[in-house]
This record gives structure tokens, sequence and C-alpha cells, in this order.
């Protein structure tokens, strides 16, 4: 009897364990387990994580800053180059826009007889002056013969700027600045050349002289208050 009993409550518990109770029929999470395994929990969360960045990521645009700094930075050493490159380029152009508006000496001769009498002695002083450049070197090169012409061009087209500026009662102070300006220069080629060579530029220096003094007494006249 003993043995049947026993066999007898042991199918009930057994029964009971195989029926689920009504609460664990309303929240299956509790029937299973009260509390999740930390394994389970830690992949959930970085599983959660994952996901989160990933929906972030697709809402932003991709930056290429760092290959736009790189590539800035392996162009920098260009930069100062590159400035330089186009400076010169400015000048280079500038000096051969001046080249070709420069005109030689013989090209102003011929337009003296065509110009106005004002301008007649802007172009007289500006023959004047690059035959003076011209004299200077070529008493460093020792060539009297041609330094001697040169310098005869210097003081007949400073005597012809002062006279045109008179008559024009235009450009007298920029006559007169060029005109003290090439008597200095003649000064200090006198200092340079030997005495033998002395006499051309004394007598050139005191026409120049004279006209400066010219133009002085017409633009400051004596007893004028």
């Amino acid at each position: 009897m003993l043995g049947v009993h026993v066999s007898v409550e042991f199918a009930k518990g057994q029964r009971r364990d195989s029926v689920s109770s009504p609460e664990e029929l309303r929240c299956p999470a509790r029937a299973t387990s009260a509390m999740p395994h930390p394994c389970r929990v830690l992949c959930d969360r970085m599983g959660l994580l994952t996901s989160s960045r990933q929906f972030e990521s697709l809402g932003k645009p991709k930056s290429n800053f760092p290959s736009v700094y790189r590539g800035t930075q392996a162009l920098g050493w260009l930069r100062p180059l590159l400035s330089m490159v186009f400076f010169l380029a400015i000048v280079l152009a500038g000096s051969t826009a001046n080249a070709r508006t420069e005109l030689t000496v013989e090209e102003l001769k011929a337009r003296v007889s065509s110009a106005n009498v004002g301008e007649k002695a802007k172009i007289c002083v500006e023959i004047a002056e690059k035959q003076l450049v011209a004299t200077d070197k070529l008493y460093a090169a020792d060539d009297m013969e041609k330094a001697q012409a040169s310098l005869t061009d210097v003081v007949a087209f400073s005597e012809l700027a002062r006279d045109y500026s008179l008559e024009s009662h235009k450009h007298q102070k920029q006559t007169e600045i060029a005109i003290r300006s090439m008597t200095r220069k003649l000064n200090d080629l006198l200092h340079v050349v030997g005495r033998e060579e002395q006499a051309p530029l004394k007598e050139a220096i005191k026409h120049l002289e004279r006209v400066r003094d010219d133009l002085l007494l017409a633009m400051f006249p004596k007893g004028a208050k």
C-alpha cells in the first residue's frame, strides 16, 4: 500500500509540474526566468548600441575632411612658388609693355617737329636725359668721339626744352628740375674722367646752368612781389 501511495503522489507531482499556472500563462517571460542570463543581457545591449550607431551614421553625410586636409598639406609648399611666378609674370609684362612704349632717341627727334610747343619741351627734355645716359656709358667705354656727340645733344636739347617751355609757358618747373638733375650728373662725371677730358664737360655744365637760370628767372622774375 505504501508503494502504491508513493506512486500516486509522484504522478500528481509530475502533473502539477506539467500544467502552467494562470500567472505563468499571462506572463510567459516570468515563466521562463525571473532574471535573464548576464551574457544574454550584454549581447542584447551591444547589439542595440551597434544598431543605434549604424542608424545614426545613415543620416550623416560622409566627410572628406581628412583627405582634403592631406591634399592641402601636400600643396602647401606650392603656394610661395606660385606667388613668386605670378609676381614675376606681372613684372615681366610691365617691363615688356614699357619697352614697347619707350621710344628711341631718333624716334623722339622725329616727333619734335610734329608736336605742339608745350609737348616739344617735354620731348626735348627726354632726349637730353637719354643722351646723358649714353654720354656716361661712352665715357666709361673710353669712346671719346661718340661721347662728344651725345654730350652735344644734351646741351642742344636742354636749350630747346628751355625755349619751348618759355614760349608755351608750360612745363617750366619740370624742365628746371630735369636740367638741375642733369647738371648734377655731369658734375659727378667730371670728377671721374681724366683732366684732359674735362673741358667739354665743364663747357656743357656752364650751358646747363645758364638754361636753369633762364627758367628760374621766368618763374620768379626779379622785382615781382
